[in-house]
């Protein structure tokens, strides 16, 4: 079912979802709070975009053109509607097409930001998938892989452009060396916990093309208070 929400308590901004497919997540908000933002930024591309959270969490921090890419056509659609109803056509562009066709929309070296929250399960004609395909497309590697993503990442980031991408913390090391593969140095990490003295479960993890050794470890972040509230960092992450 189709419906609309209010964006967190992000300026009355509102989110178009479908409740058979999935709603965004915490995830969603943790990455475009964590990417390095400065002044003289001015074109952003969010990867696997969905309905579009992250964009509109950008929106709010930044002057940059923003776009956003999904593949799937159902998921653009709610995108696009999402896009209309906070009246941020100007600002905001969603393109309904696989990422490795970005060639045909934009010039190499273009954009100065990638952010990405991609499909965290590999897949094979054995995976225990959801017989949901938008789910299915949505959770596992299907169309996209991070050899794909860092590739074009290298294609399209300008010369010292970053790519800041949330994922599970047992595809890390794999995440660093694809990176490197593509001439894309990590430079900070952010480790994700549901709470203190628990096992991490979320990765955030930031990459500049061409950049000089020098990787940050950034303090963890603990979600849920023992009584399974939001702590008051996530919660200012809210506003």
């Amino acid at each position: 079912m189709e419906v609309k929400n209010r964006l967190l308590n992000y300026n009355d901004l509102v989110i178009m979802q479908n409740t058979d497919w999935f709603s965004f997540s915490l995830d969603s908000v943790l990455l475009p709070n964590f990417v390095t933002i400065n002044k003289n930024i001015e074109n952003i591309i969010d990867f696997c975009t969905g309905n579009a959270p992250i964009p509109l969490i950008l929106s709010t921090k930044t002057n940059a053109k923003i776009y956003g890419v999904e593949l799937q056509k159902e998921i653009y659609e709610l995108a696009v509607k999402t896009i209309k109803l906070n009246n941020l056509e100007n600002k905001i562009e969603i393109i309904n097409d696989d990422i490795k066709n970005l060639s045909n929309y934009f010039e190499t070296e273009f954009f100065d930001i990638i952010t990405c929250n991609p499909p965290y399960f590999k897949y094979s004609k054995n995976s225990n998938i959801n017989k949901n395909k938008i789910k299915t497309i949505a959770r596992h590697e299907v169309y996209i892989n991070l050899n794909i993503i860092f590739s074009i990442a290298k294609k399209i980031l300008k010369n010292g452009g970053v790519i800041a991408m949330v994922h599970r913390p047992d595809r890390l090391i794999e995440i660093i060396e694809t990176m490197k593969k593509n001439n894309i140095e990590p430079k900070k990490i952010q480790f994700i916990y549901p709470k203190e003295n628990s096992e991490c479960n979320a990765i955030l993890i930031e990459g500049k093309k061409n950049g000089k050794p020098g990787l940050r470890i950034l303090k963890p972040v603990y979600v849920h208070d023992e009584d399974g509230n939001y702590k008051e960092d996530i919660k200012k992450l809210f506003e």
